[in-house]
């Protein structure tokens, strides 16, 4: 297979979950990127398990498949291969290209690991944006607390104006 694989962004990155605190990708997923059965992935891994720890590849609990189904566009478990799938963090998808050795899964996943980085730079920027904003907006709660301060004291000042004052100094004489 010569050339680049063309996938979107998208559609790899719409096969990326958040769970158990990590970025991962489903084991059926990751087979049809790969272009090879399912069953086939996870037969490779089964026979090199000692290249998958758990911070790699870990299995789904009937939870996190209920959450799935019910929080995603997943619709049901069938859709997920039948049974707890499998899910591969960024370093379990580059472990895969090298027990599955074929060219397409190589590339492909460099190209997932791209994905992975630049999902890892917009979550920093998001980060940044977000410290950039909350920094801005206490700004503007210390300006707000000025003008509200700088209003009361103009506020005092228009009430000594409407009383009346006793004039001091020279008075003419009012008979006159």
């Amino acid at each position: 297979m010569a050339g680049n694989i063309t996938v979107p962004d998208e559609a790899v990155m719409s096969k990326i979950y958040f769970i158990r605190e990590q970025k991962v990708m489903i084991d059926k997923d990751l087979a049809e990127l790969y272009a090879v059965k399912a069953i086939r992935l996870r037969e490779q891994v089964k026979r090199n398990q000692i290249r998958f720890p758990e911070n790699f590849m870990f299995q789904l609990n009937e939870q996190e498949v209920e959450d799935m189904v019910s929080q995603n566009a997943i619709p049901s478990k069938q859709s997920l291969g039948g049974s707890l799938p499998y899910v591969f963090t960024e370093h379990g998808v580059l472990m895969l290209s090298n027990v599955l050795k074929s060219e397409r899964a190589v590339k492909m996943s460099i190209r997932i690991i791209e994905i992975f980085v630049k999902l890892r730079e917009v979550l920093v920027l998001h980060k940044d944006m977000q410290l950039l904003a909350e920094q801005v907006e206490k700004k503007l709660i210390k300006q707000d607390e000025k003008i509200e301060l700088l209003f009361a004291y103009l506020d005092k000042f228009t009430e000594k104006a409407d009383q009346s004052r006793k004039r001091i100094g020279y008075k003419p004489d009012e008979k006159e």
